[in-house]
């Protein structure tokens, strides 16, 4: 079900993914979204609902979530356990039984540390780790490499993104995104070579993305500002 807060950031609006087995009367929701009362409503009303999940903290996945929890007495369940409610945090390898499903938590930083997507049969939603269209906002460069190199090894299943279309192969995405981000990388390198070591991130986003609005030089800089850490050995924090 798709939120109605379209953005750069949330392209078409953030999905909310409403999910249940074969046979199943109750679902489970992930990523309910901001504390949109009419698009939190619609949600409960494709209830009874028997858990939340949240794919990461930023407010436009999980803001909603404890108010969707009042209205129907689901339990939120997430990565980091201060965004749980009446339920234990998730970890790696965990396997979430309910409404007739069974989904298997992958931890995947890079967006965020405590990022994860959800595998269930031949799909895997993603969260903001793989985007229905363009590239995602990164916290950290070097985790979020290592998550491309494990989603690219699971082959034959669609990505159901955070925002945007589904997608039909994320292992190929996946592989897309790691050569998008040492194209990066390298363009990064050349615009340090020209403008010395110790450029600022703003000055590396005006030689690298001159051909982009300046409406998204902001996030740029975040990108920049990660792949700079990454490149001169630090934790490669910042954004995508």
């Amino acid at each position: 079900m798709l939120e109605e807060n379209p953005g750069n950031m949330t392209l078409d609006g953030t999905n909310t993914w409403i999910l249940r087995g074969p046979g199943a009367e109750d679902c489970v929701v992930v990523d309910p979204g901001y504390e949109d009362v009419p698009h939190l409503t619609r949600v409960a009303d494709c209830g009874p609902v028997s858990l939340i999940l949240v794919t990461h903290h930023h407010p436009d996945h999980v803001e909603g979530a404890a108010w969707l929890a009042e209205r129907t007495g689901a339990p939120i369940r997430a990565f980091d356990r201060t965004l749980c409610r009446d339920a234990e945090a998730l970890a790696h390898g965990d396997v979430v039984t309910a409404s007739g499903l069974e989904m298997t938590v992958l931890h995947t930083p890079g967006h965020t540390d405590d990022s994860i997507c959800l595998q269930l049969g031949d799909a895997v939603l993603t969260g903001d780790s793989i985007l229905g269209r363009g590239t995602t906002v990164i916290s950290s460069l070097g985790h979020y490499l290592d998550t491309l190199r494990l989603l690219q090894t699971i082959p034959g299943v669609i990505a159901l993104p955070g925002h945007g279309a589904e997608l039909p192969d994320l292992a190929s995405v996946a592989s897309e995104y790691l050569t998008h981000r040492e194209q990066r990388l390298d363009q990064v390198r050349l615009a340090l070579r020209q403008l010395g070591e110790d450029a600022t991130p703003r000055a590396v986003v005006e030689v690298v993305y001159a051909d982009v609005d300046e409406s998204l030089w902001g996030p740029a800089e975040w990108s920049v500002r990660a792949q700079l850490d990454y490149l001169r050995g630090g934790t490669g924090t910042g954004g995508g």
